[in-house]
This record gives structure tokens, sequence and C-alpha cells, in this order.
């Protein structure tokens, strides 16, 4: 399958094509050729009559030619054709991408690995985060940690919902969590988010003070009133 035929297949047919595996194809270990196939199948559906003649139609690729990339994807492990009989009894071939969808998921589950490894490795928050707390950071806990930083929210910001956690006693990463969502709630996404909040709660809570009247330091008369 040459490039022109390739060039072909685009414009006459509309085959949408994922950008990460557009991108990541070759991390399949596959070739152009198998690739683009694959990407007919995909759209297709995910289980479908086998027809070779009909592909060979619509790809503008011999026979051979096609058999010959279909063998190669089936021997990758990326579709599987079955022989089965439909409701009336008559036997049919199946093509099915079974296979692809589990080498997508495989592959996709060890980027967010990798991606968790890095940022941990290249992060120290983990370390604050463990001195603060005065133990080592749960699994579970770092991964906790790994999807703040996955959503962009920066080493700077948990270091101050680590603060507030500290200052109000809680050494738990489920609260910080919470002060997290409550400052995403409110637009706070920077530490002078933080503290024009801080500023303008204090401030709030100075204003309340001052228009509070101390009841307890007044003395009423009730009886002389009821007269």
């Amino acid at each position: 399958m040459n490039n022109s035929k390739l060039v072909d297949i685009f414009k006459d047919r509309n085959i949408v094509i994922p950008i990460y595996l557009l991108k990541n194809y070759k991390n399949f270990k596959l070739e152009l050729n198998e690739f683009i196939l694959l990407m007919y199948f995909y759209n297709l559906g995910d289980s479908y009559l086998f027809n070779p003649n009909k592909f060979c139609d619509e790809l503008n690729v011999d026979l051979m030619e096609l058999m010959s990339l279909v063998d190669s994807l089936t021997d990758k492990g990326f579709i599987k054709v079955d022989v089965k009989k439909n409701d009336k009894g008559i036997v049919e071939e199946v093509l099915s991408l079974d296979g692809f969808y589990s080498k997508i998921s495989l592959v996709m589950r060890e980027d967010i690995n990798k991606k968790r490894e890095d940022n941990i490795n290249n992060s120290n928050i983990y370390e604050i985060i463990e001195k603060e707390f005065g133990r080592t950071l749960s699994p579970i806990e770092a991964e906790i940690i790994s999807a703040w930083l996955d959503n962009n929210i920066s080493e700077e910001l948990i270091k101050e919902a680590l603060k507030e956690a500290v200052f109000n006693g809680v050494s738990s990463l489920r609260y910080i969590d919470k002060i997290l969502y409550e400052w995403g709630k409110k637009g706070i996404k920077t530490v002078k988010d933080v503290e024009d909040n801080r500023k303008k709660r204090n401030d709030n809570r100075d204003k309340n003070n001052d228009n509070n009247i101390d009841l307890d330091s007044l003395e009423w008369n009730w009886f002389d009133e009821d007269e």
C-alpha cells in the first residue's frame, strides 16, 4: 500500500484516527500499512463480517496484499477472525478487535504509571508531606498526590493546603484533598489567590466583630422597661 493509496483512502473515506494512536502507533510495533488497515477496521466497528473483497474495493488494494496485512495483524494479536453461526444457522467469518482494545488499555496504563513515577521522581512534595506527617506515605496516598499533579495543581498550592491542614492539627491527605477541592470551587489556583482569600476572610471577620454588640456588657432593667 503506497503513499498515494493512503492519500486516496483519507480523501475517499471518513476515517477517524484518535490522536493518541496516531502519536503512539509505533509503540504498538506496527508498520504504517498495518496501522492504516487497523484504523480502517476500527472505523467499521467492534465486530463485523469479514469480507476481504469488499475491503479490497474500498481500500483499492489487491487481495494478496490485504490478506498479508490481515495475517500480520492477526499474528500480532490486534485482530481475530472467528467462525460463527448467525441467527439463521449460517456459518460466517466475523472480525473482532478485542485484542486491539486490550493492547490499547495495556499501553495506556503503562503510560499513566510511567507518568506517575516521573512525577514522584521529579517532585519533592512527597518528601515534604512525609516530613510534616512524620511517617511514610501509603501507596494510596502517593496515588492521591500524583492525581493532584496530573490535574495541574501546583506543588506550591499543595504546600499551602498542607499548611492549612497542619495549622488545624490534621495530618490527613483526605483533609488536604478537601481543601484543594474547596479552593478549586472558589477559583483559587495560586498561592497569591490563597493569600487574597485569607485577607478577605480576615477583613470580613474583623468587620463582623466591629458590628457585633456585646449584650453581656449592657445592664438592662426589664422591670423599668415594662412600666
